[in-house]
């Protein structure tokens, strides 16, 4: 991933304000630490942090067209650049980089190229010919992007909040899937696929079809020239990435560089179940694999520099950036740049556990599509930032666009659940690589039960934040939640705390905006918690909150957020008792 800013109609084009324009792009600096580059044209400036992935030599940024009339800040990778090139004979490249199509694309094709592009992608685009600009953002928002406006009429537009979020009289997030544009002064939606519209699909399901199109998708994103690797958690989603990865690495131009064997990664806490899957799963493929073990204290001292670089209060996603974001760091240390990831596959194929309690086909597929409209603002913020806080890349093939148009075009018949038929959830996805012939994954794992991320490193990790939450946040204080914080008021101790640092970092109104709220069961939308009545008094993220449907399910629900002292007594010692917590550890 990189940073990108821009500052676009300010003012103010003097010296001085150059300088505070390259002050808060450093702010982004842990997102691009290869390069940096800025363009200033008039009262206009664009400003670029690289990773670089693709073409380190020669693609630093901004680019520019042949005249250097039209100018480019990306984020992103461009996964189909060669074939668009293609399209562009009378155009002259001056970088090999896969962003480098943009501005010549614009030339040729104005606005509707953006629907051409196959990728992950955040971009602005300045033409000094009228000086008008054109920002958009990738289907799914896999890649952060915010919007901002100035008292003097400025816009500006920031992979992250901390770009702008001391310069605009109001922001808000870049919507995915959508252009802004400075001639039309508004928003246009550009991803307009069949399923945008939640209508009842009826395509039957093909197994090969699915199989093929993520197959497809793996493939393309192996397009890198620095070293990468998997993140192998041991559940259907990573494995299957890890498998058809290793399967079809061979004779890329990734592995003629790099090597044919694929490294692999995973996170937990001593013991958990993520740690012994991924082994296991990784001892099949034979891949690499590197162990990071963690302890709970190491997460909670963590946890104020994960709310500032992830910029969420939302529990869920605190809870599930943490261990991520600790074993970034160790995967960058080792040299590795860019990673494939699992995240989109249970919002396309309803695999989170309270889909099991969908009371019909319709409803299904609805809470999917609800799901993957709202992505951006969870597992998507999560991957993306939690990886760049380290400058590391994390790419993710369950959103491909035309593998996401696949899965969603079928039936939902197909995808609901129906214990007695034999089908858990995702079932047609495991179906798809039940290959008895050439395997894909040993059986137990490819049919393994939906465990979240913060729940699969280890179920202490949760109670652990729990606990440490209510030794902080008083009764008195939750008395007063809806005073302090009338705009998404946190209803448990854990909410409060992470909202409190939060509001430490990111004081603004248009801050606590950015971030969603509303009752959720197991990462449920608030439409879906109505699927069964007990849920409504057991709101958490956890998958552990879909008590009858989970193996390890919450057996004794406290309400308030009330933890028994057993749990108390878990959490390892403080820090204040002079005691320093294990460190990071890490086996390979």
């Amino acid at each position: 991933m990189c940073g990108i800013l821009a500052v676009l109609g300010c003012s103010d084009d003097s010296q001085a304000k150059r300088v505070r324009v390259l002050e808060l792009s450093r702010r982004l600096k842990h997102r691009g630490p290869d390069w940096s580059g800025i363009y200033h044209h008039g009262d206009c400036y664009l400003a670029h942090q690289r990773l670089a992935i693709v073409d380190p030599a020669s693609g630093d940024q901004p680019l520019y067209n042949e005249d250097k009339k039209i100018v480019v800040t990306v984020n992103g990778e461009i996964y189909n650049h060669e074939q668009l090139r293609q399209l562009l004979p009378n155009h002259k490249f001056r970088t090999g980089s896969d962003c480098d199509v943009i501005a010549h694309l614009y030339e040729e094709f104005g606005e509707k190229f953006v629907d051409m592009l196959d990728g992950m992608f955040s971009f602005v685009l300045l033409d000094s010919n009228d000086n008008s600009f054109l920002a958009a953002r990738d289907a799914f928002g896999i890649t952060s992007l915010y919007i901002g406006w100035g008292l003097d009429g400025s816009v500006w537009i920031s992979s992250e909040l901390k770009g702008l979020n001391d310069e605009c009289e109001h922001f808000e997030v870049f919507p995915p899937g959508h252009l802004y544009s400075s001639k039309t002064g508004g928003f246009r939606r550009w991803y307009n696929p069949p399923w945008f519209s939640e209508a009842i699909p009826s395509t039957p399901y093909d197994s090969l079809v699915l199989r093929r199109a993520f197959e497809n998708a793996v493939i393309k994103r192996l397009m890198t020239d620095v070293p990468f690797g998997v993140l192998l958690s041991g559940g259907l989603d990573s494995s299957l990435v890890a498998s058809v990865t290793a399967r079809y690495l061979a004779g890329t131009k990734a592995a003629r560089r790099w090597g044919a064997q694929l490294h692999s990664f995973c996170v937990g806490l001593e013991g958990s179940p993520d740690l012994r899957a991924g082994r296991e799963v990784a001892d099949y493929l034979g891949t690499v694999h590197h162990e990071f073990h963690f302890t709970v204290q190491d997460g909670i001292d963590a946890i104020e520099d994960v709310i500032y670089h992830i910029e969420t209060y939302d529990v869920t996603t605190i809870r599930a950036s943490t261990p991520m974001f600790l074993m970034s760091r160790k995967i960058k240390s080792l040299g590795v740049k860019m990673v494939l990831s699992g995240e989109g596959s249970d919002e396309v194929f309803g695999g989170y556990l309270y889909f099991h309690k969908a009371p019909n086909k319709e409803e299904f597929h609805h809470e999917t599509c609800r799901k993957l409209k709202a992505l951006h603002q969870y597992d998507c913020l999560r991957a993306n930032k939690a990886t760049s806080a380290w400058g590391l890349e994390a790419r993710v093939p369950f959103l491909d666009k035309e593998f996401v148009n696949v899965a969603m075009s079928i039936d939902p018949e197909w995808k609901l659940i129906k214990p007695d038929k034999g089908r858990i959830e995702k079932w047609i996805l495991r179906r798809a690589f039940d290959d008895e012939e050439h395997p894909y994954l040993p059986k137990h794992i490819l049919y393994r039960q939906k465990e979240q991320f913060s729940d699969g490193v280890g179920y202490s990790w949760i109670d652990g934040l729990k606990a440490h939450a209510e030794q902080h946040v008083t009764d008195k204080m939750m008395l007063n939640a809806a005073h302090i914080f009338p705009h998404n008021t946190p209803t448990t101790k854990e909410a409060y705390y992470y909202r409190m640092i939060f509001e430490r970092f990111f004081p603004q109104n248009s801050s606590k905006l950015t971030v969603p709220g509303g009752a959720s069961v197991a990462c449920s939308t608030a439409t879906a918690v109505a699927w069964d009545s007990s849920w409504s008094g057991n709101l958490d993220p956890s998958g552990r909150a879909a008590i009858g449907v989970h193996d390890s399910a919450y057996e004794n629900h406290l309400p308030n957020g009330t933890l028994t002292s057993n749990i108390m007594d878990s959490v390892p010692v403080s820090l204040t008792n002079g005691l320093s917590p294990p460190e990071l550890t890490i086996r390979s």
